[in-house]
């Protein structure tokens, strides 16, 4: 019997495998776990969500630190995702020497409608895992959002959150880091229409 195994990416590779047309301009792809992915499309409530999103973001955030949207994020040695949202200290690069790792990251934000289980299940541990901070997820299939902090390791040495917190699409919720912003998520989820 011959045993195989499949060939996990390093980020290295995955970013050779880019510079060497490997990808389509059109691809969505990110390396997960040493995996090429393809990311799912976006239905109309995931790219209302996500305009609204950075429209407040933007407005509340300013220059106080850099906000980046669907671009890569450094989670060593073996993923490379693309979540919807990173709110990152500033830098004077803006990021050009490298993408940011998880000790550059204040937020990590995924919006989620038929990716929500991904977000939760595969995502969610691979953050902790990295020590990314603070995780919200824009759970789109309940119309709330999934607020998580304080990650962990447990005695199996899975990963995961301490700290879930949810509030609900008319509520606002205060931005980590910055204690004086405040989002009031009525902006942000979309409106729903009779």
């Amino acid at each position: 019997m011959t045993i195989t195994t499949a060939k996990r990416f390093t980020i290295a590779e995955f970013d050779r495998l880019a510079e060497l047309g490997f990808f389509s301009e059109d691809d969505r792809v990110e390396l997960i776990n040493g995996e090429i992915i393809s990311m799912v499309s976006k239905g109309k409530p995931h790219a209302v969500c996500e305009t609204r999103l950075a429209r407040e973001l933007y407005k509340l955030v300013g220059e106080r630190a850099t906000l980046r949207g669907q671009q890569p994020i450094i989670i060593p040695e073996y993923s490379q995702p693309e979540p919807d949202f990173v709110i990152a200290q500033n830098r004077d690069d803006d990021y050009l020497s490298a993408h940011p790792s998880p000790a550059d990251i204040l937020l990590l934000i995924e919006i989620a409608d038929s990716s929500l289980k991904y977000d939760q299940e595969v995502k969610l541990p691979i953050y902790a895992e990295a020590s990314v901070s603070h995780y919200w997820i824009f759970n789109l299939v309940d119309n709330f959002l999934e607020c998580y902090s304080e990650f962990y390791q447990d005695l199996q040495g899975k990963f995961g959150y301490r700290r879930k917190l949810i509030f609900l699409s008319n509520e606002s919720v205060k931005i980590p880091f910055f204690p004086d912003l405040s989002l009031d998520l009525s902006k942000v989820f979309p409106r729903q229409f009779a």
